[in-house]
């Protein structure tokens, strides 16, 4: 009789539910439902940059053009609708820019050859300065009360931002797991070079992670603006790329590629917008909060790293034991 696997998101839920249980007892205002409200609100913005930071992560990318990629599209959506357009045309026109960014990412990392740091590094700049250059770095009000419905809005009494990340998440989660474009980016990040001999098209699989990534910071540039009805040119330029990649690595998606789930990297971005919002409840300092969520990645990518050396050495274990001193398999007739 094989053994029920125990589902790898338990240990990231367990932790996120002992931080809620010492927050609460820290501060009797942590649990009230305005608190909660807020928490799971800001925490949408860092879920969907999670979400499409898991995509590039899996294949052994990473994405660091996702904040400025933010403030670029949540620009873009301002500015159309200044021109006359309707909000929901603005949003599609966010969106469109935002894949052509991770696009434009991908093509630099697949078919010249550059490293994924360099790429979206340089990609952060230049997303970046374009809201700076349209704008003369100054905001731009949204005048159309109907946009205000994606960041403020309910439906059934819930938040359309919260209902946003569901189901992205779910549509995310369906695409790893039931299709093979999944099974594409699970080995791609596994061995490149094994995904291509295999006969899949890594081009095409790198195109697609980064143009997700793109999408889901231009998803959060609009859930942005229209929360603040504004738009603004540094929006994205603070811990937004920093806790992404966070909550990713913490929720066990491994910044060596090849691991980790949409689930987990849900629960990951939870965790992180309840340790932010709990530090802030507290009464702690602004200037510890990086502090603390640098720790949390530096244990993250540390038990990764730990977990990567102990597979690969049973792995090795499993391999040498099939073997004899005499150089017979096991097994084997003498």
């Amino acid at each position: 009789m094989s053994k029920r696997r125990i589902p790898d998101e338990v240990g990231i839920a367990g932790i996120l539910l002992l931080v809620v249980v010492v927050m609460s007892v820290l501060s009797p205002n942590f649990l009230t439902g305005g608190n909660i409200s807020v928490l799971l609100l800001n925490g949408c913005v860092v879920a969907l940059l999670a979400l499409g930071q898991t995509f590039v992560l899996l294949t052994g990318g990473i994405d660091l053009s996702t904040g400025s990629n933010l403030a670029l599209t949540g620009m873009v959506a301002a500015l159309v609708m200044r021109s006359g357009v309707p909000w929901w045309l603005a949003a599609v026109a966010a969106m469109l820019v935002g894949i052509l960014v991770g696009v434009i990412n991908a093509v630099f990392i697949h078919f010249i050859g550059l490293p994924p740091f360099i790429a979206t590094f340089s990609m952060f700049g230049v997303a970046g300065s374009l809201p700076l250059i349209l704008t003369g770095s100054s905001s731009i009000t949204v005048a159309d009360p109907m946009f205000a419905f994606l960041g403020r809005g309910s439906v059934f009494e819930i938040p359309v931002p919260i209902l946003i990340v569901a189901i992205v998440a779910v549509i995310f989660a369906v695409v790893l797991s039931r299709t093979s474009t999944g099974v594409h980016i699970y080995a791609l990040g596994g061995n490149k070079e094994t995904a291509r001999l295999a006969g899949i098209n890594t081009g095409r699989t790198t195109m697609f992670v980064y143009a997700i990534s793109g999408l889901c910071a231009a998803l959060a540039g609009i859930v942005t603006t229209s929360r603040l009805m504004v738009g603004y040119p540094s929006a994205g330029s603070g811990n937004e790329l920093f806790y992404s990649i966070a909550a990713a690595v913490v929720g066990g998606v491994s910044l060596f590629g090849g691991v980790g789930t949409i689930g987990g990297a849900l629960f990951g971005a939870l965790l992180i917008a309840t340790v932010s919002n709990g530090m802030n409840v507290v009464g702690v300092n602004s200037f510890w909060q990086p502090l603390v969520i640098g720790v949390i990645i530096l244990a993250g990518v540390s038990l990764d790293t730990y977990r990567r050396r102990i597979g690969a050495a049973g792995a090795g274990s499993r391999l040498a034991r099939l073997f004899r001193p005499s150089g017979r398999i096991d097994g084997a007739p003498a």
